[in-house]
């Protein structure tokens, strides 16, 4: 068999996943031990994995491709918990819905903090803002959003535009367990959810009104709403 310049042998038809995955893995690894992407390339992570650069091409655009596939699952595995949990909490209506997502929102940046810290104490590649859109991250925004406008829709008023209270909502709590997570704050998990309710409290009234609670729409909600993507 050839081997590449690197000295791996050359992939055989069929193991094209297998590098993909072995790629991933080490952009993983590479930036939990550099924590952020600036010395990330294709070249160090041809190196990582033993083969040569274009074998990288080969499988990703450029490096904002390759970090957002390497921690895609990550994003998935909290978007599922989160809605999940939504969906368990069905029978309560709306606003319970929201708090159950939020809930499992910090659970899972509790039991996984490695996998949080990748996903959002990390730097990632910068992108073009008409790209950004396409971002993992935008299953667990997704989730909020659509929460908060079941709230809307079944009269509980939102304090701020959609868009808006989904991002304020969605970067309280990041900051709510980076902290934490930064201060090595060891809490039960009742003290954290108990101050991710009062961001639920602060941005969905507790008051039912008579018909959908959607506040104008403003310029920051108009900027947020023109990133987001909200097909799957």
């Amino acid at each position: 068999m050839t081997s590449t310049g690197t000295g791996r042998p050359r992939s055989r038809r069929g193991q094209g996943d297998q590098l993909r995955a072995e790629v991933l893995d080490a952009v993983n690894r590479l930036l939990d031990e550099w924590g952020s992407d600036e010395k990330l390339t294709m070249r160090a992570v041809a190196k990582e994995v033993g083969v040569a650069a274009p074998s990288i091409y080969l499988h990703f655009a450029d490096k904002a491709e390759l970090v957002w596939a390497a921690l895609a699952d990550k994003y998935e595995q909290l978007a599922d918990r989160m809605r999940d949990a939504d969906r368990q909490a069905a029978p309560h209506g709306a606003r319970e819905r929201l708090r159950a997502q939020v809930h499992a929102y910090c659970r899972f940046a509790d039991e996984n903090a490695g996998h949080y810290r990748l996903m959002y104490e990390v730097r990632q590649p910068t992108a073009d803002p008409a790209r950004i859109g396409l971002h993992p991250s935008r299953l667990v925004s997704r989730g909020l959003r659509r929460a908060l406008a079941r709230c809307a829709d079944e009269g509980y008023p939102l304090t701020l535009p959609l868009h808006q209270a989904a991002h304020t909502l969605w970067t309280g709590l990041h900051g709510l367990v980076s902290v934490q997570h930064s201060l090595a704050i060891k809490t039960s998990a009742t003290v954290t959810t108990g101050l991710a309710d009062g961001l639920v409290d602060i941005l969905v009234s507790t008051d039912r009104a008579d018909g959908p609670g959607y506040p104008p729409s403003t310029e920051v909600d108009r900027l947020i709403a023109e990133t987001v993507r909200d097909d799957d």
